[in-house]
């Protein structure tokens, strides 16, 4: 199982957690259980009131045992090729690609971060992550080492270590991150 993310049409995130959830037959009690994240949390997302990090749809993702696309997606289907045409930001932070195309062996997103690190508790999941700096600058804090990747530099890092990044300099930082999630594997 993988993350994707890539920015979505305004207002659509997250919209099929509760149903797929429900489909489950998983309460929001269990799934916190079984996520290590708050019921609250929970409630939040599948609310639309709060947009979960990579790490976090990752975990939410691998407690439903469905690819993580199917959470961020009103049209998620079988799919062998999909274009993302490029959008602007808008509020989100975050933006899966390829949200529709289900099974996928990786998950990529657009990524738009703030100037400020996120303060979101949840920054480490299995697996590996390749971040690419599309434009602008980033510091990553990486195990709370700091690194600044410019335009165009790239890293790749085991993502079982906390992570997180903040855009820095005049121009507003896009950047793409491909995650893996190791545990995919393990329930073949």
């Amino acid at each position: 199982m993988t993350l994707c993310i890539l920015l979505f049409e305004e207002g659509v995130v997250v919209t099929l957690l509760r149903t797929v959830r429900r489909q489950r037959q998983m309460t929001l009690d269990v799934l916190a259980e079984q996520t290590g994240l708050t019921k609250s949390y929970l409630s939040k997302v599948e609310r639309r009131l709060s947009m979960p990090s990579i790490a976090a749809a990752m975990k939410i993702a691998r407690a439903l045992d469905v690819d993580v696309g199917q959470l961020f997606s009103d049209q998620a289907a079988e799919a062998q090729f999909v274009v993302e045409r490029a959008t602007a930001p808008g509020e989100q932070r975050y933006r899966p690609v390829a949200a529709a195309m289900l099974a996928k062996a990786m998950s990529p997103f657009l990524v738009f971060p703030t100037e400020e690190f996120s303060t979101d508790g949840h920054r480490v999941h299995s697996g590996q992550e390749f971040i690419f700096v599309h434009a602008g600058t980033i510091e990553l804090n990486y195990d709370g080492s700091i690194t600044v990747l410019d335009t165009g530099d790239c890293a790749y890092l085991d993502a079982s270590l906390e992570h997180r990044m903040r855009s820095i300099g005049a121009i507003a930082a896009q950047v793409v991150v491909v995650a893996t999630d190791d545990t995919q594997e393990a329930r073949k």
